[in-house]
């Protein structure tokens, strides 16, 4: 079944997109959260003249992202973390933590575009990627201290 999205869907296409997905995924996940529509012939000769009002959906998605990432570089998160021999943590930092971190700072970020590998474990100063978009990756300072 051939649907076009109106708003941007991870791992299947942007906003204005025309893809080709089982039935079942448009009718019951796409089309009831409003993220597209059925593309019948009618529906492709309206999507011509809102092609223009859709790529300024997509522009302006992009400048917010642009603008998030922006702020996101220079946000630094400090945790304090109960230490064992050798200044190894006693647990980790993970990404639960960092997203919660950046939610009592004002940002909603989703955990799964934030970029750990695995989980922090020892003290320092580490660069975690959080990748907005496609080609737009901010990259937060997580500080890692010593509890005293």
């Amino acid at each position: 079944m051939k649907v076009i999205l109106t708003e941007n869907v991870p791992n299947l296409g942007r906003i204005g997109d025309i893809v080709k997905v089982a039935p079942g995924y448009a009718r019951n996940y796409l089309m009831p959260k409003g993220l597209a529509l059925e593309a019948s012939s009618s529906k492709l000769k309206e999507l011509e003249h809102h092609k223009r009002m859709l790529a300024q959906k997509r522009e302006k998605v992009r400048r917010e992202m642009q603008s998030t990432a922006e702020k996101l570089n220079q946000v630094t998160l400090t945790f304090s973390r109960k230490v064992v021999e050798e200044d190894k943590l006693y647990g980790s930092v993970n990404v639960a933590d960092i997203q919660k971190a950046l939610a009592d700072q004002g940002f909603a970020v989703d955990k799964r575009v934030i970029l750990l590998d695995q989980p922090i474990k020892q003290l320092g100063e580490f660069t975690v990627p959080v990748k907005m978009d496609a080609d737009i990756t901010a990259e937060i300072k997580v500080v890692v201290a010593k509890e005293e």
